[in-house]
């Protein structure tokens, strides 16, 4: 993309931005993001957050869907943010600064948390480049790895909601997560942008984690 087209780009997110229902909202309550409309849409009908809970939440900077885990789970809950990217504190959230793709911090997370996790949520998506294959591609691994580190953390009956963008995989990635959760369904919140290809999946009952799965995940990230 040439530099006249990031600029033109750039101009119509802002625009958008200064123009966004869900944008004001969350100035008008306090929100880090648009984001937290989507997850509580979400909370609001499945009800996946409860007092007490253990949640990790992925790529959670700037902190929109912690900060409504952590009113959620309480303070007899505990939530944890995962980025790349620094975050400011939030209240009830312990922040975690580091990149997934390092495979020593990845384990090193795993180990504390292993087994331990009532809920795995993920709103990450790459930087996009404007090109669909590569965007595509990108959000595709971010979702593998996001699903290979729930596998390994979440308790049995554990649930795991993840963001991903419909086109290539998409398909190959709902049939892998039916084999390891009892339930899988499809939402797209109202806050979701017109137009966005992204819906989210929520697998609920997770099975247990097989030492097939631990295999694959020591094989790609070891």
């Amino acid at each position: 993309m040439g530099s006249k087209a990031k600029s033109q780009s750039s101009k119509r997110w802002l625009e958008r931005q200064h123009s966004d229902h869900y944008v004001l909202l969350a100035r008008e309550e306090g929100y880090r993001s648009r984001a937290a409309y989507k997850l509580l849409e979400i909370q609001k009908k499945d009800k996946i957050l409860e007092k007490g809970m253990t949640v990790v939440d992925l790529g959670a900077a700037p902190g929109g869907w912690s900060q409504v885990a952590a009113k959620c789970v309480g303070l007899e809950g505990k939530v944890w943010a995962i980025d790349i990217l620094p975050m400011e504190s939030l209240n009830g959230v312990d922040i975690i600064e580091g990149d997934f793709h390092n495979a020593e911090q990845l384990e090193g997370w795993v180990s504390t948390l292993e087994g331990k996790v009532d809920l795995v949520i993920s709103d990450m998506a790459p930087n996009i480049s404007g090109i669909t294959s590569v965007d595509q591609a990108r959000a595709s691994a971010l979702a593998e790895i996001a699903l290979l580190f729930a596998e390994r953390v979440l308790v049995k009956n554990g649930e795991f909601l993840i963001k991903v963008f419909q086109g290539s995989g998409f398909q190959e990635y709902l049939k892998i997560l039916k084999s390891s959760f009892k339930e899988v369904v499809v939402r797209k919140p109202k806050a979701s942008r017109a137009g966005s290809r992204e819906v989210y999946l929520l697998a609920k009952g997770y099975l247990s984690t097989t030492k097939e799965t631990r295999g694959v995940y020591l094989e790609r990230y070891a």
